[in-house]
């Protein structure tokens, strides 16, 4: 049986239809995760919250335990994730609260434990990451897209940048040459440590902001938060119809 686990921030466990039946700390060999596992059901589906920046968001993208995180789900079942994350827009067709379903991925960070491998007399097995994000979470997160009626871009490129500032102009213009299409700061190594621990993991992207030198007017922070929530709603939407739809079938 599929145990389903959402990657995001806190305001989501305010959910309409999530009844919250547990709390639950889990200790790995990496440390604490970033916050209590949620225990909950979601329209009847069993479902698993852990909010990626601390309950209280005070942990920065480059500073989350993402290898505590990940082992943490995978020690409780988790068979299959759904990494919400707010974005900046590269491409022309990801706007303001627009949904992206990212179907690549570039990773730009440096210096974060992006393997679950490494250790002193460690054996190791490579990962085939030729398509980083799992075609059935993908398949289920657009049909939630389109059940719930929001704009949404079915496929793009996440580039993941370091953080916790915000990109130059310049940056992103490289960016958009490499193919990338939204800009976001946690996207890696969430996915590849993921893939090593055999879960199917995909990414439900909100266009909160253009990118930097993207805009007409810059970067405007008040109405960064305002796109935020406005969209939450949104996400709720699609996962309360990803879910019903069954996300591992």
């Amino acid at each position: 049986m599929a145990i389903i686990a959402i990657i995001g921030g806190t305001g989501l466990t305010n959910m309409p239809g999530l009844t919250i039946e547990r709390r639950q700390m889990v200790k790995t060999i990496y440390g604490a995760p970033s916050s209590p596992l949620i225990h909950g059901q979601l329209n009847g589906k069993e479902v698993i919250f852990l909010a990626r920046h601390g309950r209280r968001h005070t942990i920065p993208p480059h500073m989350i335990n993402y290898r505590a995180n990940l082992m943490a789900l995978h020690e409780v079942g988790v068979t299959h994730v759904i990494a919400l994350a707010s974005v900046g827009g590269i491409a022309d067709d990801c706007e303001d609260k627009k949904i992206v379903i990212p179907d690549q991925i570039i990773d730009y960070t440096n210096g974060r434990a992006h393997t679950f491998h490494g250790a002193k007399d460690d054996t190791f097995e490579h990962i085939d990451f030729t398509e980083p994000y799992s075609a059935s979470v993908r398949e289920k997160l657009i049909e939630g897209c389109k059940a719930a009626k929001v704009p949404f871009v079915a496929d793009g490129v996440y580039g993941a940048t370091q953080g916790p500032r915000l990109e130059t102009a310049a940056e992103i213009r490289r960016m958009e040459n490499d193919g990338c299409t939204i800009v976001g700061m946690t996207g890696m190594p969430e996915a590849s440590l993921a893939r090593e621990l055999g879960m199917e993991y995909g990414c439900c992207a909100m266009v909160v902001n253009r990118a930097a030198g993207k805009g007409v007017n810059g970067i405007n922070f008040s109405e960064v938060e305002k796109n935020i929530g406005e969209s939450v709603g949104n996400v709720q939407r699609v996962l309360a119809e990803t879910l019903s739809g069954g996300v591992a079938h």
